[in-house]
């Protein structure tokens, strides 16, 4: 069977009437009738009784009906559903993004797009550094903004912008006074810190391993905000990212001192699958952050 023939049986089931129907349809009633025949054959029963010139839906046509519907509005919505996607103007688009990047990045860049092009949706998806990029393996993921550049696969990347880290400490700390820090200076210190596997921990360990000393974590936390929280009421130091600093409005009277350590900063960029076609919207968007991405982020900068 074909979607001719479902669509030309349902419209048949709805009108009884041969001739009207090829009519509408615009198709000659011979062809209407072969095609009513040909869906009879190949489902094994008549969906019709004819008395003559009459047809009249039986008890198999009935049973079938909804069914042929139901297809049919699936069919439709399918199609109306990659029409969307190939409308550059009216499509979807799924962004994925780290924790760190939902106050201050990600609606910037989101922000910025939909002033221009209002009928594009969005649909948002925050994570962990985790596990992001996996996101791309089952299909899940149009476009991700993280940092820092994805190691050992081959996927696309813009850089955006690179962030500072800086070591926030407790306001009565011996260190509160200063503004710049080496990170030898607080390898004793207790560390409030990321989970293990999200990329801001990583470079912690990393630049603290490079200071020579382990961090002594007393506590780990999924995001900044109760990190810096922590830090405030006097629980240990951390590493924290300046951008995240400016966009939470930080009440705190928490000290934020510059790293002079090398590498103490977070590069952040949209990462996409070269091997995945882009459809028009998603290409239209990635396009725009490349353009426009570096200026829209680096106004959010402090």
């Amino acid at each position: 069977m074909n979607t001719d023939e479902l669509r030309w049986f349902a419209a048949l089931a709805e009108r009884e009437h041969m001739t009207s129907v090829a009519r509408e349809l615009h198709i000659s009633q011979p062809a209407l009738s072969r095609a009513i025949h040909r869906l009879e054959q190949q489902l094994g029963v008549a969906l019709f009784d004819r008395r003559g010139r009459v047809l009249r839906l039986n008890h198999h046509g009935r049973r079938y009906l909804p069914y042929a519907r139901h297809a049919l509005e699936q069919l439709d919505a399918g199609a109306a559903a990659l029409a969307d996607v190939a409308d550059a103007e009216h499509g979807e688009i799924r962004l994925w993004f780290s924790h760190t990047l939902g106050s201050w990045l990600v609606p910037a860049l989101v922000g910025a797009y939909r002033e221009e092009h209002p009928g594009v949706r969005f649909r948002l998806t925050q994570r962990g550094t985790v596990g992001l990029i996996d996101a791309f393996d089952d299909g899940a993921a149009d476009l991700i903004v993280m940092g820092p550049r994805p190691a050992g696969r081959a996927l696309g990347w813009h850089h955006l912008i690179t962030e500072p880290v800086l070591l926030a400490v407790p306001p009565d700390h011996r260190l509160a006074a200063r503004k710049s820090v080496k990170l030898h200076e607080i390898a004793d210190d207790p560390f409030i810190a990321m989970r293990p596997g999200n990329a801001l921990r990583r470079l912690a360990d990393d630049l603290c391993h490079a200071a020579g000393f382990e961090p002594r974590i007393a506590f780990e936390g999924d995001e900044i905000a109760t990190l810096r929280g922590l830090i405030a009421a006097g629980l240990g130091v951390g590493l924290v990212t300046t951008q995240r600093v400016a966009a939470e409005a930080v009440t705190t009277a928490t000290p934020h001192l510059r790293v002079r350590d090398p590498g103490c900063e977070r590069p952040l960029g949209l990462v996409w699958d070269p091997d995945r076609p882009a459809t028009p919207v998603v290409a239209a968007f990635r396009a725009f952050v490349v353009e426009h991405g570096h200026r829209l982020a680096a106004a959010q900068a402090p």
